[in-house]
């Protein structure tokens, strides 16, 4: 069930989705983000766009806020690479623990999101609040990510 509920909730958002939700509008999320914010007012505000531009079934809905996971991911995937570069410039060990880490925090995000979709049962809302659970996870990580290229 878990395997089902995570291949839902990652299901590949649709072509014509992924078209309107605006990854500069994303990225100026990100940017506007502060030190620690974990959830920027401006997160979801390009799913919702999508949604209010006719994705409004729950299908377009959940494919809407896939779409801008993908584009959080992006940023995370970035993020992470940069971290990377700069703990292995100054311990190669730090570059590892930090593997480690994004590891462990996969394993978390997967079951953490799998257990917010369980909860609603058979509900199609679940799908909504799968896909939301993942891109909170996603962005919050991001922004995670992001400030530890200050220390």
């Amino acid at each position: 069930m878990i395997q089902f509920a995570i291949a839902m909730i990652l299901g590949a958002a649709t072509p014509l989705a992924a078209q309107q939700v605006d990854a500069n509008r994303v990225e100026a999320c990100f940017a506007a983000a502060g030190p620690g914010e974990s959830a920027p007012q401006c997160l979801g505000q390009a799913a919702g766009a999508c949604v209010e531009a006719g994705n409004d079934t729950t299908l377009g809905t959940s494919t809407c806020i896939q779409s801008e996971t993908a584009a959080w991911d992006v940023i995370l995937n970035r993020e992470y690479k940069a971290v990377r570069t700069t703990l292995k410039a100054q311990d190669p060990a730090l570059a590892d623990m930090l593997l480690q880490a994004q590891r462990a925090w996969i394993a978390y995000r997967d079951a953490e999101c799998a257990l917010e979709y369980g909860r609603w049962g058979g509900g199609s809302i679940r799908t909504i609040v799968g896909a939301n659970c993942m891109m909170l996870e996603t962005a919050e990580r991001a922004i995670e990510l992001r400030d530890k290229k200050g220390f």
